[in-house]
């Protein structure tokens, strides 16, 4: 009776499906595993035998999950389902208590885990780090650390950004400066946005030792989304320059930004770059380039490589050393 009743459990556990997400693809293939986020265009969804699968979501026949995730059908509200149900081709059940409500996959513009305060929070970033020590006729100890950051909810986002960079020849310090930047974007369609921008450049070497920048204008996001994402902006800038022997001028600018990255290789490598191309509207240069492009290499989930090439140009100006390159490999941490 007993090894009876044990066959009988053993047959119940064995039929008992396990809980995970699962996609209908109108093709008629099925995918399970668990549902991560879904936004712009593209559903992801992490297995166990193909990692992380984008999806696109014009081809999703319906869907179902037992987790709690928040659906929003526009760009900036959202409802909290307990689950997913799956429905009829191109629809959706969220289920919520007693009255569940059936939804057309077209009008969802983004599926993600809410959080503990503000719900619809994306928060991202990376932090690099690259260290060179050369041993030769000059002894050069060079440091440099990178961050950047961006958490978006609703029609706001945040993006805060730094470096900071040190170098040694026989003992001699021949660069020490950091940078500091913030920016908020205010979206006003699913696409357009104004940004608002402080930049904060401090050097303790060079004759140029405070940059100040405050900038604002519009700018376009082409797409964000698990595969990466790209964005063009203008802005009208006021620079105050403040110079080692106590001289100060400013001036004002017009300058277009780009930030671009795309992840390759099931999201292994991830390439990218961003800068800024100026042109001041007096006579102080011909135009600036602050610029660089990279590639990183997840290890882990969370740890990375990175190879980067960083170009500033100050083009017209008297100071012909504020032009430069540097080359850069470290490692660092994604989120």
């Amino acid at each position: 009776m007993f090894s009876k009743t044990l066959l009988c459990l053993a047959i119940v556990s064995a039929s008992t499906p396990v809980l995970a997400d699962t996609v209908w693809l109108k093709n008629g293939d099925k995918l399970s595993g668990k549902i991560i986020l879904f936004d712009g265009g593209k559903l992801l969804i992490q297995t166990e035998y193909a990692g992380a699968v984008p999806i696109d979501w014009k081809q999703v026949k319906t869907l179902a999950s037992d987790q709690e995730l928040l659906v929003k059908q526009d760009a900036y509200t959202g409802e909290k389902a307990k689950s997913l149900q799956a429905a009829d081709e191109g629809k959706v059940t969220l289920a919520n208590g007693e009255a569940p409500k059936t939804v057309e996959l077209a009008s969802v513009q983004q599926i993600l885990k809410p959080k503990p305060v503000v719900e619809d929070l994306v928060w991202k970033g990376n932090i690099d780090a690259a260290l060179d020590y050369q041993r030769a006729d000059k002894d050069t100890d060079d440091y440099d650390i990178d961050f950047k950051t961006t958490a978006r909810h609703g029609r706001w986002r945040h993006i805060a950004e730094g470096e900071y960079n040190r170098e040694f020849q026989d003992g001699v310090v021949t660069t020490d400066n950091w940078r500091a930047e913030y920016s908020l974007d205010g979206f006003i369609t699913d696409k357009w946005f104004w940004e608002g921008r402080l930049v904060y450049k401090r050097d303790k070497v060079e004759d140029l030792s405070r940059q100040r920048t405050v900038g604002t204008g519009p700018g376009y996001q082409f797409w964000d989304d698990e595969l990466g994402a790209f964005s063009l902006g203008s802005l009208v800038n006021r620079t105050d320059y403040e110079y080692r022997d106590g001289s100060q001028e400013n001036f004002y600018s017009l300058a277009m930004k780009w930030d671009y990255n795309r992840y390759l290789i099931g999201k292994k490598v991830e390439f990218f770059t961003n800068g800024e191309v100026g042109k001041p509207l007096s006579g102080v240069a011909d135009y600036a380039l602050d610029a660089e492009m990279g590639l990183r290499y997840k290890v882990t989930d969370w740890a990375s490589l990175n190879l980067k090439a960083e170009r500033d140009i100050v083009s017209g100006s008297d100071e012909a050393d504020l032009s430069k390159t540097r080359y850069t490999a470290g490692f660092g941490v994604t989120w």
